[in-house]
């Protein structure tokens, strides 16, 4: 599917007219659905960044994944799992939030907030080697998905460094993304 030939003519939003937007409209299910294949060219770019981890990004992600997907996770929650870092080449001290937009309009609140909060979780494992506050995911507690996000942490995410555990590929991956990325909006 490409995207019409068609065009708006407005100059600025002020000046647009319905007609513009019924061009406009059906446009975005066009574009949304090439987001999951830009999320797999995403995942495959962690490949090339290892930030000294004992794995590249790429295979924390997959070993994140395939442990929540061993464990009997529900496939949102192994979507969540495989995509949770997916910001970090981009924008490493602000990758959770990234991960969390782009599943935002697919997923639960719970795993939502896992998402876009996992990394002040996560920084309970390291935080204090590095002069943080290790705690500071104390300022959630009592929140309704802590414990959920804390879970997460602990179960999947921290424990996802390993060299020699066995992951699933990310082409095992892929019609979970196709499948659960993608939407559509009414026409106008």
């Amino acid at each position: 599917m490409t995207t019409t030939e068609a065009r708006a003519t407005f100059k600025n939003f002020e000046e647009s007219t319905a007609e513009d937007w019924a061009v406009i409209s059906p446009q975005l299910n066009i574009t949304q659905s090439f987001v999951p294949g830009r999320v797999i060219t995403l995942l495959r770019a962690l490949k090339t960044d290892h930030g000294g981890f004992p794995v590249d990004r790429l295979e924390h992600s997959l070993q994140t994944a395939t442990r929540a997907e061993r464990a009997g996770r529900d496939e949102e929650y192994v979507l969540c799992a495989l995509l949770h870092d997916i910001g970090d080449t981009l924008s490493p001290f602000n990758h959770p939030a990234i991960a969390a937009d782009i599943l935002k309009p697919f997923v639960s609140p719970a795993n939502h907030w896992m998402v876009e909060k996992h990394g002040i979780f996560q920084g309970y494992y390291f935080w204090h080697h590095i002069g943080m506050d290790r705690n500071t995911r104390e300022q959630y507690r009592g929140e309704p998905f802590f414990e959920y996000t804390e879970e997460f942490c602990a179960e999947y995410d921290q424990t996802a460094f390993d060299p020699d555990y066995r992951s699933e590929p990310l082409e095992h991956f892929e019609p979970l993304i196709l499948s659960k990325l993608v939407t559509t909006v009414p026409a106008a």
